[in-house]
């Protein structure tokens, strides 16, 4: 990692205007000094957490099973004590990214957190969860994770207007995408309204990327047609692509960032490649511009450092995009259907991942 050619590469991103954030957090990631190395050599900007990489980190961490023991004396509940054990690595990691959080005034070096995935089709109680989770974690660089279901969306506005930061995640379909950015804005002009502050306010919309490949190319499986086999493994890129032109060319937010207010930024999650006969590394090369994030699991952090090529790559041929769209509507693929399944299978995951988490501190 230390090697100038290989950190290079993950840092020419950066230069192209696009964070790389580490999708995973645990104790041993912050104990070993890795969490600081990567910061330190490769620019990693920013971290994401979620059920599934708490799960997988409780389980395998031996520090988090040393601590344990005593958790189970002192606090009552499981939810509790998977807090008190995580949320700490939560306040420490925000330390990590603090320095680089304050030197970008505020645009970088954040680590989100998700409210609890039962509250999912509760809007008063993500709310709650995700005030109360704030002031918990207590660290101006925290971002509170809330999925995108109508009840979330209706939630990012309150908490937005309470000053919070937000990472809307679980976002598969260009409406879902639509409406967090709306929803955002409410919550921004109510600040103005109320003539608060709207700077320091960050938000992030959780675009998935491979979940969308891997879903409408099963249904393209059994066409065998030409138009049919040149779209394959291109849904979910061109539809990243398309969100993009959107975002650059929305003018409905300079009254806000006359305010100093800023800008929603798309990520890109999910972006490992979930074809072994892919390139590994696909979904980071294939989706980079300026103003963006991509939060990358480790495997694919090390792919990148180790063969990947930066260039600019969102500001693509947009007709061709909607070309690819067409396409797959000609084959009777529409997006928004295939977006909304994916949203109630990530939904069921992130909750059943919780409750095996909830199961290890019982």
């Amino acid at each position: 990692m230390n090697n100038m050619l290989e950190h290079s590469r993950l840092r020419a991103v950066g230069d192209l205007g696009q964070q790389i954030w580490l999708d995973n957090l645990s104790r041993h990631l912050l104990a070993s000094g890795q969490l600081a190395e990567l910061i330190a050599a490769d620019g990693i900007q920013g971290l994401t957490s979620n059920p599934a990489i708490f799960y997988n980190a409780i389980r395998t961490d031996a520090a988090y099973q040393a601590a344990l023991p005593l958790l189970r004396t002192a606090l009552a509940t499981p939810e509790a004590r998977f807090e008190a054990l995580v949320l700490p690595d939560v306040q420490r990691a925000c330390d990590l990214f603090a320095p680089l959080y304050q030197n970008s005034d505020g645009k970088a070096g954040f680590v989100s957190f998700e409210v609890a995935p039962r509250l999912a089709h509760d809007t008063a109680g993500t709310v709650a969860d995700a005030k109360r989770l704030w002031a918990v974690i207590g660290r101006p660089n925290a971002m509170i994770k809330i999925p995108a279901t109508p009840a979330g969306i209706a939630a990012l506005e309150e908490v937005i207007y309470a000053g919070i930061n937000v990472n809307m995640t679980l976002i598969f379909t260009a409406s879902q995408t639509q409406a967090v950015r709306a929803a955002h804005r409410r919550g921004l002009a109510r600040r103005l309204q109320d003539k608060l502050s709207v700077q320091r306010i960050a938000s992030v919309a959780s675009v998935f990327i491979s979940r969308i490949d891997v879903a409408v190319d099963a249904l393209l499986e059994n066409a065998a047609d030409s138009t049919a086999v040149a779209v394959r493994g291109r849904a979910a890129m061109a539809a990243a692509r398309l969100a993009y032109h959107d975002w650059k060319n929305d003018s409905g937010f300079a009254v806000f960032a006359a305010f100093g207010a800023t800008p929603q930024w798309l990520l890109w999650a999910s972006t490992a490649t979930k074809t072994p006969s892919e390139r590994d590394v696909r979904y980071v090369e294939g989706l980079i511009g300026s103003g963006t994030i991509n939060t990358v699991p480790d495997a694919t952090l090390d792919a990148f450092r180790d063969h990947g090529v930066a260039e600019p790559t969102l500001d693509g041929d947009v007709e061709a995009e909607r070309a690819v769209l067409a396409q797959l509507a000609h084959h009777g693929i529409d997006l928004e259907t295939v977006g909304s399944e994916l949203l109630a299978a990530g939904l069921l995951q992130f909750e059943q991942a919780f409750d095996k988490l909830l199961a290890l501190t019982a």
